[in-house]
């Protein structure tokens, strides 16, 4: 039995000793795994963005904003109430701002005052219309009379002369005495006189004619082609009462719009000019977006693509919807009041952004108002 366990000692002892675990072997497997992670990881990335990123551009440089209605009056005076207050969503035609009427009352009982005195003034006219022609007609009667009375002259005139030359022919026989022949001659004295009074009397009653066909044309040019309400006088005066009308209904200034007040600076008892800013009304409920994109990232928008939107009010669960409407005419810095130049030596390349409205879904709007200034994501699918 030891003699065994001797002749097996050695040779145990001679065996070689186990293989020692190699640390590089690790390292190496977890680097390849890694490298794969990093490959697969790439191919996604890549196929993402051939088949989605590609076809999207986004940007954070976006906001919101609305065609705001500036409230101002249209006349002066100090205001008597003012309903609306910052905040206040109003109506289309909601009261805003009272201005004291009192004044234009005034002007407006004092303008249709001189209306009426005005109708009366082209009712005289119309009624001197009538009388003159009345008068032209009657001096054309007086001509007429004037002329008949002439020509009843002449004929006396020429049988008294005709009366007399018989008397002178037969006062040679004694048949015809110095006295009828005196009355003869008298009596064509007396005619000649006769007519020329009757000339005289037809040469005025000539001119008066002329002068009244002049009034009645005078008459005329006041009255021609219009009625009493469409005669230019009574049509300024009805002018004046209409102005009146209106600047006592812009004593009440009214929401032009729907939407929400901002920025009001008005006060009881303050005296506003006509023309200065009162308030503003925002439509919220018409809001838009504009957002700022890149240069080279407007090669494939088009109006009409569809545009995907969140903001920070809500967080990324609220999505809002819209469509591309147009492009700005140019870049913020093309505007700005003191406009970048380019031809000089210091030239740098700066990437310039071009706004491009982007309108929203109403419905989508009435379950989460936005309020202009307010921050948007925005994506835009430029593949459709």
């Amino acid at each position: 039995m030891d003699a065994r366990t001797d002749t097996a000692s050695p040779a145990r002892a001679d065996a070689p000793p186990p293989a020692a675990k190699r640390p590089g072997g690790n390292r190496q497997r977890l680097f390849l795994i890694l490298a794969a992670v990093i490959v697969v990881g790439g191919l996604v990335w890549l196929l993402d963005w051939i088949f989605v990123g590609s076809h999207h551009v986004t940007t954070d440089d976006a906001y919101v904003n609305a065609d705001v209605a500036d409230v101002t009056p249209l006349v002066s005076g100090p205001i008597i109430a003012a309903p609306a207050t910052d905040t206040l969503p109003v109506k289309r035609g909601d009261v805003l701002v009272v201005i004291d009427p009192a004044d234009f009352k005034l002007a407006l009982a004092a303008d249709e005052a001189a209306l009426g005195q005005a109708v009366r003034k082209v009712q005289g006219y119309f009624a001197n219309y009538d009388a003159q022609n009345a008068m032209t007609s009657a001096k054309g009667a007086d001509v007429d009379h004037a002329r008949a009375t002439l020509a009843s002259a002449q004929a006396d005139l020429a049988k008294a002369r005709t009366d007399l030359e018989r008397r002178q022919a037969l006062a040679h026989d004694g048949a015809v005495s110095g006295d009828e022949i005196t009355v003869a001659e008298n009596r064509v004295r007396e005619t000649v006189a006769a007519v020329s009074g009757a000339q005289a009397a037809l040469a005025e009653s000539q001119a008066n004619r002329l002068n009244a066909v002049g009034q009645a044309k005078a008459a005329n040019v006041l009255v021609a082609g219009a009625d009493v309400d469409s005669n230019p006088e009574v049509a300024a005066a009805q002018a004046k009462v209409d102005q009146a009308k209106l600047d006592l209904e812009r004593t009440v200034i009214r929401a032009p719009i729907d939407g929400v007040i901002a920025k009001n600076v008005v006060e009881i008892g303050q005296r506003v000019a006509a023309g200065a800013e009162l308030m503003t009304v925002v439509p919220i409920q018409s809001v838009y977006v504009d957002a700022n994109f890149k240069e080279d990232q407007l090669r494939r928008m088009r109006p009409g693509q569809p545009v995907v939107l969140t903001s920070d009010l809500y967080g990324g669960d609220v999505k809002f919807h819209g469509k591309v409407v147009d492009f700005a005419g140019g870049t913020g810095s093309a505007f700005a009041v003191i406009p970048a130049q380019n031809a000089t030596g210091n030239w740098i390349k700066i990437v310039q952004r071009l706004p491009v409205r982007i309108a929203l879904d109403p419905e989508e709007l009435k379950r989460h108002p936005l309020r202009v200034g307010l921050s948007m994501n925005v994506d835009v699918d430029i593949n459709k």
